[in-house]
């Protein structure tokens, strides 16, 4: 063994890492998790199988390494016995995630599909603010298509019987699941892999009807009912609102009012998740005690905490269900369960090991919700909460005795601190995945957590038990009344002169560093938790300097802009769409109204190509970008692209157009995807950078091979006319 110590840490740095470990054992089990949660990221940040295998592998080998080293597990100190833990933890994440990623494997559409589409309904959306309805359909199996789609119908041209379980018939127009259409941006190809979803699209008639659905469609109409029943009761954006906190239905709330919901970091209220779930299974948890401690008989006999944990149980299952059992949803059911057990069984409700336990059973379900927003989001939140209130001087502040007036302003203050480091704790995450952050969020939410929790969601629960006895009017009107209120301040304050600042993508290893410090300082107790501080400061410098692309390209050739230009963005094209628009606006950090190539007075524009030059440093570039698809002499062309530094276009290009530096056509968007391209130092980032080697990228580029191949042979096999 003595010609093994040259591998083992320095007598001192060894020493004090075992006792700061000892110091902080009891917090050691959260921590089981965030390396299992190490290795499921690590498979969506590493490109491809080889990769993955590589980490299982290492994982392996360092856990049977500190094994050996130390001579057995019941030789091992507390340290290495965590290295061993964690080693293995991060080799069964990456596994785990692997394992899921084949598991759900769907093939994705090779190419755009025209037809008529027979299918059988399996989910049913009405989103009457978009006006159409959304249908998720398992597809006829000669179709030779994909087994999941998911198609968007006029409202006009629905068809009631079109519900959960009958098979319906009608032409349809389907697509793939869409690549990001930038860098960093957000890929639903991702998402359509892990939801089994084949083809997107959009029916163009109404629907036959084939086979009615037999019987009733259970939840789904339950829910449908409900959320018309509500929208008929209180009217207008506050009824979309309404609706979405009984429901979970939120294709009632209009755009303007969605987006000033994000603006105002106001948003989670319209996603069914802790607050909701927790502000119900307490309501009923408190109902059920207070009610049967009224009959003394029954409090004798019974155990009434836990009778009420029970009560409060069922109803936040029963609303879970009722709400679609979303991810976020079931999340927060689970994790306002665990805290009922904690309850029944005399322990502490409030702890990182609870967090912990609802996080390792969301990532042994759905570890791909770790990579989104609103895993992330959620419990980041929670776990800040936490943190703060288990501070020693926080627990202190919370148990001291005040008067009426004193506990007010105490409680008025938690919630500012809570809201503030909320705040704080949520905005790299709101920037690492949009690009934007909000200033008074925390001002918004004092009001708006109040307001929906102890007003909003009593009356309607109120409201629509009267309604069974027909009584429910003039409760309706006092729920709408606040929830104008509600809405009046997400505009105010999304209106607000900095309510959103915009920044250029993060990189991921800046968010990395984002995470890690945030991790360091909420899971720890001791002083050395201020550590985690150093990577939150260098992460937040990097994001500061992180420069704005000069041009951004999306994937299919057709979009463009010009970021950076003196305070303005430029888009190739006057008429863009809203979607194109605001992906191109938050990869540019750009906020305002976006000026047309053809209205640039740098731009020299034809009916085919715009030409227009950019400064970065000492040097000049000369670009050259098409407009549309049309064919062009091709002498004129080559001669053009000898000229420029860069050419651009959403078609092919013959190979005499030959650029000083890059030549961007259709060919090589679909190898790459979108573009963003930095002048500074000649660097260009591309989507198949952020996807290659993963299955919705490597597939979708094969079955996109595959038809090109069929079409090529079917040419060949065609005799000529």
């Amino acid at each position: 063994m003595a010609s093994l110590s040259r591998f083992l840490p320095p007598v001192g740095l060894g020493a004090a890492a075992e006792r700061f470990v000892l110091a902080e054992r009891d917090q050691l089990p959260p921590w089981i998790v965030v390396a299992f949660g190490g290795g499921i990221a690590a498979w969506f940040l590493l490109p491809g199988g080889a990769w993955h295998a590589a980490v299982v592998a290492m994982g392996l080998a360092v856990a049977l390494a500190v094994l050996g080293l130390r001579v057995g597990w019941t030789a091992m100190e507390l340290g290495p016995r965590c290295v061993f833990v964690a080693a293995l933890m991060i080799a069964a994440g990456t596994a785990h995630m692997a394992w899921r990623a084949e598991r759900v494997a769907a093939d994705p559409l090779p190419a755009p599909w025209f037809g008529t589409l027979t299918g059988r309904v399996i989910e049913r959306e009405m989103q009457p603010a978009r006006e159409q309805v959304r249908l998720v359909l398992r597809t006829a199996p000669t179709l030779g298509l994909p087994q999941t789609v998911r198609v968007n119908l006029d409202l006009a041209k629905d068809d009631p019987q079109a519900r959960t379980g009958a098979i319906i018939s009608a032409r349809a127009r389907l697509m793939p699941p869409a690549q990001a259409s930038l860098p960093g941006g957000y890929s639903f190809a991702q998402r359509a892999w892990f939801e089994q979803l084949g083809a997107t699209g959009s029916m163009l008639d109404r629907p036959r009807i084939v086979q009615p659905a037999a019987g009733s469609s259970g939840l789904d109409s339950l829910r449908a009912r409900l959320s018309a029943h509500i929208q008929a009761q209180v009217g207008g954006g506050a009824g979309g609102i309404a609706a979405t906190l009984a429901t979970g239905d939120r294709g009632a709330i209009a755009e303007e009012d969605a987006e000033a919901m994000r603006r105002s970091g106001l948003a989670h209220l319209l996603s069914i998740s802790g607050l909701h779930v927790t502000a119900l299974i307490g309501a009923v948890w408190l109902v059920t005690l207070e009610v049967l401690a009224l009959s003394p008989p029954l409090a004798r006999a019974w155990r009434l905490p836990l009778v009420a944990a029970g009560a409060g149980a069922l109803a936040g299952i029963g609303y879970t269900l009722l709400t679609g059992a979303e991810v976020p949803t079931i999340r927060s059911c689970v994790a306002a369960l665990l805290v009922l057990v904690a309850l029944a069984l005399g322990r502490d409700p409030v702890s990182p090991r609870l967090i912990a336990a609802g996080a390792m059973l969301v990532l042994l379900v759905w570890p791909e919700a770790l990579m989104g927003p609103s895993f992330q989001l959620s419990f980041a939140a929670v776990t800040a909460i936490v943190a703060l209130h288990d501070h020693p001087r926080m627990r202190a502040w919370a148990a001291a005795d005040y008067s009426w007036p004193g506990r007010v302003a105490r409680f008025l203050a938690m919630l500012f601190l809570t809201g503030l480091l909320i705040e704080f704790t949520l905005m790299p995450i709101a920037l690492h995945h949009f690009s934007k952050a909000g200033l008074y969020g925390a001002l918004a939410n004092m009001v708006a957590i109040p307001l929906t929790t102890f007003v909003i969601m009593p009356l309607e629960a109120l409201a629509l038990v009267l309604d069974l006895a027909g009584w429910g009017t003039p409760v309706w009107w006092l729920c709408g009344v606040a929830l104008e209120a509600l809405l009046t301040l997400a505009h105010e304050v999304s209106d607000a002169p900095g309510a959103v600042t915009l920044f250029p993508r993060m990189p991921g290893w800046a968010f990395a560093l984002f995470v890690t410090g945030g991790l360091w300082m909420f899971l720890w107790r001791s002083r050395a938790r201020w550590l985690g501080l150093a990577p939150i400061a260098v992460a937040s410098v990097l994001v500061a300097l992180q420069p704005v692309p000069d041009l951004l390209i999306t994937s299919d050739g057709q979009h463009l802009a010009v970021a950076g230009e003196r305070g303005r963005m430029v888009v190739l094209r006057a008429r863009i769409g809203d979607y194109a628009l605001q992906t191109l606006s938050e990869s540019a950090a750009f906020e305002g109204q976006a000026t047309a190539m053809q209205d640039w007075p740098q731009a020299a524009c034809s009916a085919e190509f715009c030409s227009f030059a950019l400064s970065s440093g000492q040097r000049r570039y000369a670009v050259l970008v098409g407009r549309n698809r049309e064919r062009v002499p091709e002498r004129g062309l080559a001669a053009a692209c000898r000229r420029a530094d860069i050419v651009i276009a959403g078609r092919w290009l013959p190979r005499s157009c030959r650029p000083r530096w890059l030549k961007v056509d259709r060919r090589m968007l679909a190898e790459t995807g979108g573009l963003a391209l930095y002048l500074g130092d000649e660097a260009v980032r591309t989507v198949a950078a952020d996807h290659r080697g993963h299955p919705w990228w490597d597939r979708a580029v094969e079955q996109r091979e595959q038809a090109m191949e069929a079409k090529r042979a079917a040419r060949l096999s065609t005799p000529p006319r």
